[in-house]
């Protein structure tokens, strides 16, 4: 009995210590910075693990010739060893907080390193910098128990992402760090990459075209403490965390891809079978339950942030990307209708789509879903109606489309 007492209270330390730190700090990112909003076309580039006087210089350069700016997590030691990095670093406009003193994964320190780590790279950084350190990134994002408080004790905030270049894995290279970030940037998204360590092979090389890829899109690259609307994530901000998540995987599930594939695309669209009943379309087309159909999502985050007028100035554009994937993606070229099951309706009414009423027992189903959504996303006043917005492949085609090579 005793033993099975000894072994209960270290489940329950292990849980309180790691477990739950893990799950709402590390996953779900309570209390950190993670993404700025979304009303604006920026973002926030930030890089780990250096200075190395072989591959920061040429970052540095990198984006003084794109005119971005950046934020700098880097080693403690690393940088007293090469303070005219960190002068430099300041001098052109970046942020420099503190990674780590030590670059070890917080699960294999002792609960008093974890603590102490945050506490000591932030008095060292800062005495470099010659200001406070507000920020702090732990080794690899981990955090225990002890990684929390000792942010607290220093005085900083943690700070993760949204976008990870991956460009540490072993099988990644220069171009595919640059598609990867290129798919998954986003308005208000914080990336990290590695201006020193196994990262920089794969960043350094491709940097220039990376960043020239950003601005050609329209994006300003800020540093992180800048990036507006980046703030703590707070259990009142937790219900849209969890729903973009859900969403997520539900996309992965269902081989929903962002149109032209970029996150910051208004519109994800998925290969189905049309699911519902007696619709038949304005010029009398008749759309049978089993019809070949793309179905459209929408980028709920970025049209609630940026808003239903700027979202209509946008839309045919982003149209335009998934007219091309229509053509070009496998699964969607036998598709003869798109349609959406939305409380958006009368926004793709204004671009060229139907809109029909749903039977009563599929709008009881998804009304509560369509609430959920809206609560989630902070958004206020009466519910619109969710209705069936679609649109024939030819219409589609005809008023966004464009010849696309071997079609």
């Amino acid at each position: 009995m005793r033993r099975r007492g000894w072994l209960g209270l270290g489940a329950l330390a292990l849980l309180g210590s790691v477990g739950l730190p893990y799950l709402l700090v590390q996953r779900l990112n309570l209390g950190l910075i993670r993404e700025g909003r979304q009303e604006k076309r920026a973002l926030a580039l930030t890089f780990d693990d250096g200075p190395d006087p072989a591959t920061t210089p040429a970052v540095l350069d990198a984006l003084r010739g794109a005119g971005a700016r950046a934020t700098f997590f880097v080693i403690a030691p690393r940088a007293e060893a090469h303070p005219e990095l960190i002068a430099r670093t300041l001098a052109e406009g970046h942020e420099v907080e503190p990674h780590a003193a030590r670059h070890v994964h917080a699960w294999v320190r002792t609960p008093w390193e974890a603590f102490l780590d945050p506490v000591r790279a932030a008095r060292r950084v800062g005495a470099l910098t010659r200001r406070s350190a507000r920020l702090h990134r732990p080794p690899h994002g981990a955090y225990t128990l002890a990684t929390v408080l000792g942010q607290r004790a220093a005085g900083v905030t943690g700070a993760h992402w949204t976008v990870e270049g991956r460009d540490w894995h072993p099988q990644s290279t220069p171009e595919s760090v640059r598609r990867r970030v290129g798919a998954l940037a986003h308005p208000g998204a914080v990336v990290v990459l590695h201006d020193a360590g196994p990262g920089a092979r794969n960043t350094v090389p491709d940097l220039p075209g990376l960043l020239a890829d950003l601005r050609g899109r329209g994006y300003a690259l800020v540093p992180l403490g800048e990036l507006d609307g980046a703030a703590p994530l707070t259990l009142r901000n937790l219900p849209r965390r969890l729903l973009g998540g859900l969403d997520r995987r539900g996309d992965r599930a269902g081989g929903v891809e962002p149109a032209g594939g970029r996150a910051d695309n208004l519109f994800r669209l998925g290969a189905v079978r049309f699911a519902l009943e007696g619709v038949t379309l304005a010029d009398g087309t008749p759309v049978p339950r089993g019809t070949p159909a793309a179905e459209l999502h929408l980028n709920s985050p970025l049209l609630v942030d940026i808003g239903l007028r700027r979202g209509l100035r946008l839309a045919p554009g982003d149209f335009r990307d998934l007219a091309r994937d229509l053509q070009a993606r496998p699964e969607l070229r036998d598709a003869r209708v798109i349609f959406g099951i939305s409380t958006f309706a009368p926004l793709l009414a204004l671009l060229g789509f139907e809109s029909h009423p749903l039977p009563p027992a599929a709008l009881r189903r998804l009304r509560p879903w369509s609430a959920l959504v809206r609560r989630a996303y902070g958004t206020e006043g009466p519910m619109p109606e969710v209705r069936l917005s679609v649109v024939s492949r030819e219409a589609f085609l005809e008023r966004y489309g464009e010849t696309v090579s071997g079609q």
